[in-house]
């Protein structure tokens, strides 16, 4: 499990493989100077089943994996990601669709 860490404040775990696939859906809006909303669930906290942030260039953000092998990006799934955050709604956890064969 990986963690991304907002503004020092909010930490969330996440699967490495998932973690990837949000980086890099991330990271490239935020090189654009776009600014978006992510939203995710975290049924494993007690009391807090849903979480929202505003992501903004401006806005610390750190990566950090377990595994120090970078997991292999299915580019359905960064494009599914990637059409959430541009969505009014922003960025969500979509499924993982099959990978282009």
């Amino acid at each position: 499990m990986g963690t991304l860490t907002y503004d020092s404040r909010v930490t969330v775990s996440f699967d490495d493989r998932i973690l990837a696939h949000l980086q890099a859906v991330i990271w490239a809006k935020l090189r654009r100077g776009e600014a978006f909303p992510f939203t995710w669930t975290d049924p494993m906290r007690s009391g807090l089943g849903r979480t929202s942030i505003w992501l903004s260039p401006n806005v610390t953000l750190t990566f950090e994996y377990f595994g120090g092998r970078q997991p292999r990006l299915n580019p359905a799934w960064v494009e599914a990601l990637t059409k959430a955050a541009n969505s009014p709604g922003g960025l969500t956890m979509v499924p993982e669709p099959e990978p282009p064969t």
